[in-house]
């Protein structure tokens, strides 16, 4: 069960209670339906009150998981970002070897080509 309807079954549980007791109590009908009246106010105020924290508990979690998903998209970014530049790097080294290894079969071609002239 939720926190929330816990909280809500035992306050209930109280006021039905209370009001039980109250009703069964030797006083007079006015006496009994202004405690009723009172009694109930308090119990709708202790709800708002609770209700009320229970919104901002919830809100100031929300608010943490924002943050926290904030800076784990940013870590993400930035590791992406690192990733790409690695691979940019290695492309780089890659394609300046490949143009090595070129000249160099040119330049051993363009040799033979001269000998066997």
């Amino acid at each position: 069960m939720k926190t929330g309807n816990i909280l809500l079954g035992l306050i209930a549980g109280a006021a039905i209670g209370t009001t039980f007791g109250i009703l069964y109590a030797p006083h007079k009908g006015t006496t009994t339906r202004r405690k009723i009246a009172r009694k109930s106010n308090e119990y709708i105020d202790e709800l708002e009150e609770k209700y009320d924290d229970f919104l901002e508990d919830i809100t100031d979690k929300f608010e943490d998981l924002k943050d926290k998903a904030s800076d784990l998209a940013e870590k993400a970014k930035h590791e992406a970002e690192k990733m790409a530049k690695k691979a940019q790097d290695e492309a780089e080294k890659m394609t300046e070897k490949a143009k090595q290894e070129a000249e160099k079969i040119a330049k051993k071609t363009k040799h033979k080509e001269g000998v066997e002239a």
